[in-house]
């Protein structure tokens, strides 16, 4: 049931057990700690804490510590895997399968200590395939941007 246009909407939020519950990724390969703001599978924010102990900073760059671009659009994919999976995944387990990348483009680097959020939103769904467009963002800032695509399977 909806809510009618004069009730505010409650927004679902996925903590990180949830998240792990949902999605078959784990440390060091898990690039969202929160899901907030969901709205069906429409819209949702996910959030990443950026901290200097992630691997890949031993080697990207060690005198100048930056996120890997492609960790970003894997987050902002995540997030939204996460959202399709909580979403449809009725019956047998399913599983979330990345398809495809699409204008993607890297605007500032993201360091150790910044806090991105991952704002998607569905952009069309057809059968088991979604795709959403992403926005990953620090201090309200564009840094990567990216259209996704994902395929819900059968475990």
């Amino acid at each position: 049931m909806s809510a009618s246009p004069n009730e505010p909407q409650t927004l679902e939020t996925l903590d990180i057990q949830r998240i792990l519950d949902l999605l078959p990724h784990r440390y060091p390969f898990l690039m969202v700690d929160r899901i907030v703001d969901i709205l069906g599978d429409e819209s949702c924010i996910g959030i990443k804490n950026v901290t200097i102990n992630e691997p890949h900073f031993a080697g990207h760059f060690p005198e100048r510590p930056v996120m890997p671009g492609v960790l970003l659009v894997e987050g902002m994919a995540q997030t939204a895997g996460a959202v399709c999976i909580l979403r449809h995944a009725e019956g047998a387990p399913k599983i979330v399968y990345f398809m495809t990348i699409d204008k993607c483009k890297f605007r500032r680097p993201v360091v150790p200590g910044d806090i991105v959020h991952y704002h998607v939103k569905k952009i069309r769904n057809r059968k088991t395939i979604w795709k959403y467009a992403a926005e990953a963002r620090v201090d309200g800032k564009v840094v990567a941007e990216a259209e996704v695509s994902a395929m819900i399977a059968d475990k």
